[in-house]
């Protein structure tokens, strides 16, 4: 490490810091997160779902149960694997997909796989007795994976699928929650988990003209293989003759890219910043480790990975990957609150810059794709592909120079003036964050007294652990929104299912009929929330836009810092939820028990 105390250092990081800052003020809007449109009403088939049966259908059902789970992605498979484990069987599950998977199912897109250790984000492993066939698996084996939890556990006769929730609403006389659907269906359920997904509703942006496009055109998440040819594992023999525009440079473009480049006559990449991609090194799992592996390795490695990257002690590094070793050289790396530590991080950015000039051969393109902002400012990409592709005859980086897309046409794209004319655009832009939930799962709660959460939460949200949520009895949120934050999503998912799962079967086995927080219990959670902003919650404001800081926006109202999630390492999180179960007095919680005893 360079001593930062040296002149030529100091310097050099002064220098670099005022470049972050000035590239971030580059993508400065005052739109913020509003620069993304919802495109549902004008693009007929946006939110269409390219992989079911459209002509499914079957009778409404009415029905009573214990629990309701909207969602089957990792979050609800996850709660109804441990609800079956807690002996509670009686579950409905709700989703508007054809199967179970959440993000699993629908991104199908060619070069799809996780960017977390397989053996770390797929849950269940040693439940199910299967070890992925690589490192980073690939999105069919993940999908495969949810698909042999649910089979496990016999979650499939419980499914609704290709059913949308159209309102969840609590009946005050009866103490259950009305969760009605598209398909007629009418579910009273004494307990209500929102599991939608974190990273779950597609989101376009509003470039003037998008909607007068006249080519082929879709999100990343709804891939046409009609129209591109292929399949996630074979090549795309349509696009051949094809002009393609893919605007954006993220996690999902990133994987995107080197397909579409070994196939379209033309690729056109939309840039507005650069991500960090770092070596993946990618290989098969060995079969004499897996044979070695003991009872209780998967949970070991999960919580040694989720305290490297929280900068906690956790020994040895198990998992040893990119995002480990940004921890590992720098365990406050979501902070950075010396001059050291910023070094560091200047150190590690260098490298990521370098790499992209000893790969990319055309130096104007080496010199678009260099990032100019903190590490963990945007959520890290590692890819040993992406890069070669830009050294393609048939690849052109156009860089917005952060300003995006500058309008688009009946056959065009165009940036800077000039116009590119495309037979297809694909959106990789992301998915929806930090908004309400009724955006979000496009339905409304409503709890006691027919109030919305929308009006309940008019000043920001009031929960206990991020979960619960007082006027709203029996309803347990999975979400970021006040609760914990993760670099691996499943690892959060997985144990705000363990939490919610122990709180229901404890209270049918006690016959509590209903729980909600109390208030005060709400507003001291809130205030253990804000104990932890501190240098992190700096760090995020001041990095260049993304979906991390609302799009650079600072313009923090009350109800808007109360959306803050706990900013602590995910593991105090954990045990905080593991010490409040332990005490099994359900503290801060109003109980109502069941009149008939039995929770009934």
């Amino acid at each position: 490490m360079t001593d930062v105390n040296d002149s030529a250092a100091r310097a050099k990081l002064d220098t670099i810091t005022a470049k972050y800052q000035s590239e971030r003020e580059k993508r400065l809007r005052p739109d913020g997160t509003a620069q993304y449109r919802d495109f549902s009403g004008i693009f007929e088939d946006f939110d269409r779902d390219p992989y079911a049966d459209p002509n499914f259908a079957r009778e409404a059902i009415i029905t009573e149960t214990e629990v309701a789970i909207i969602g089957a992605g990792i979050g609800g498979l996850m709660a109804a694997a441990r609800l079956a484990q807690q002996g509670v069987t009686d579950v409905r599950i709700v989703d508007k997909a054809g199967d179970f998977g959440g993000t699993w199912y629908w991104n199908r897109y060619p070069g799809a796989a996780c960017d977390i250790e397989s053996y770390i984000y797929m849950p269940m492993l040693e439940e199910t007795g299967y070890i992925p066939s690589e490192k980073y698996a690939k999105a069919p084996e993940i999908f495969t994976h949810c698909q042999r939890i649910a089979e496990k556990f016999n979650l499939y006769p419980k499914a609704l699928f290709q059913t949308l929730v159209q309102e969840v609403r609590w009946q005050d006389g009866s103490g259950r929650w009305e969760v009605s659907t598209n398909r007629g269906d009418k579910i009273h359920a004494k307990f209500l988990i929102i599991a939608g997904g974190i990273l779950h509703k597609a989101k376009l942006p509003g470039i003037p003209g998008v909607e007068s496009f006249k080519g082929k055109s879709f999100h990343s998440s709804r891939w046409d293989y009609s129209y591109t040819g292929g399949s996630p594992t074979e090549r795309m023999d349509k696009l051949a003759d094809k002009k393609v525009a893919i605007l954006g440079t993220g996690a999902t473009s990133v994987q995107i890219i080197p397909r579409l480049a070994e196939t379209v006559e033309q690729l056109y990449v939309l840039q507005r910043t650069p991500s960090t991609v770092g070596e993946r090194a990618n290989r098969p799992t060995d079969p004499e480790w897996a044979k070695s592996l003991q009872p209780g390795w998967q949970t070991e490695r999960v919580e040694n990975f989720t305290r490297i990257v929280a900068g906690q002690p956790a020994g040895e590094d198990m998992v040893n990957d990119g995002f480990s070793k940004i921890f590992g050289n720098n365990p406050n790396a979501l902070a950075l609150s010396t001059d050291e530590e910023r070094l560091l991080d200047l150190e590690a950015m260098e490298g990521v810059r370098a790499r992209i000039e000893s790969i990319v051969t055309d130096p104007a393109t080496a010199d678009a794709l260099k990032p100019w902002y903190n590490q963990m400012c945007k959520r890290p990409c590692f890819h040993d592909e992406y890069l070669p592709a830009f050294n393609r005859a048939n690849v052109k980086l156009l860089d917005t120079a952060g300003k995006g897309v500058e309008r688009i046409t009946e056959n065009s794209v165009v940036v800077d003036g000039v116009e590119y004319p495309v037979d297809c655009i694909i959106y990789g832009s992301g998915f929806e964050t930090g908004t309400s939930y009724k955006s979000k799962l496009g339905i409304e709660i409503y709890g006691r007294g027919g109030v919305s959460m929308t009006d309940a939460w008019v000043d920001g949200p009031a929960t206990l652990h991020g979960m619960l949520a007082r006027g709203f009895p029996n309803l347990l949120i999975f979400d970021q929104v006040q609760g914990g934050v993760a670099i691996n999503f499943a690892h959060l998912m997985t144990e705000l299912a363990n939490h919610a799962s122990w709180l229901i079967a404890h209270c049918l086995d006690r016959g509590i009929a209903e729980i909600e927080p109390k208030a005060e219990a709400q507003e001291a959670w809130f205030h253990t929330l804000i104990g932890r902003l501190g240098a992190q919650a700096m760090f995020f404001a001041q990095c260049t836009p993304g979906y991390f800081n609302g799009e650079g926006n600072l313009n923090v109202t009350p109800a808007t810092m109360r959306m803050v999630p706990y900013f602590g390492p995910l593991m105090d999180f954990v045990q905080i939820l593991r010490d409040w179960r332990a005490d099994a007095s359900l503290a801060g919680i109003d109980v109502k028990q069941s009149t008939t005893g039995n929770g009934a």
